[in-house]
């Protein structure tokens, strides 16, 4: 059944890492998660209300978002230069005479 809650979930056995995607599409990693928490909520009937129960606020986690953005670099490899310190451009028609 789709849950109204969860998107989708994916468990990384070897780091013990439950991955949920929330309808939001927030991305959450919760850390520490025991294999059969994960099999049970695969099992569960309503994944939003195990989630609540037996996830929520009984593991770590961090929103896959939180930390800083990652930054653009350029094809030479190197970060361009911040918008605000970008070369003033010079115009190529000069204002020629004067009032006439």
């Amino acid at each position: 059944m789709p849950s109204s809650v969860i998107r989708s979930y994916h468990y990384d056995s070897a780091r013990r890492e439950l991955n949920v995607v929330f309808q939001s599409r927030r991305r959450y990693t919760y850390s520490e998660v025991p294999a059969e928490t994960y099999a049970a909520m695969k099992a569960a009937f309503s994944k939003g209300e195990f989630f609540n129960r037996h996830i929520r606020d009984k593991f770590t986690f961090r929103r896959d978002d939180d930390g800083p953005p990652p930054t653009p670099r350029s094809s030479a490899g190197t970060p361009p230069p911040p918008r605000d310190r970008l070369p003033i451009r010079q115009s190529r028609h000069s204002h020629r005479g004067g009032p006439g």
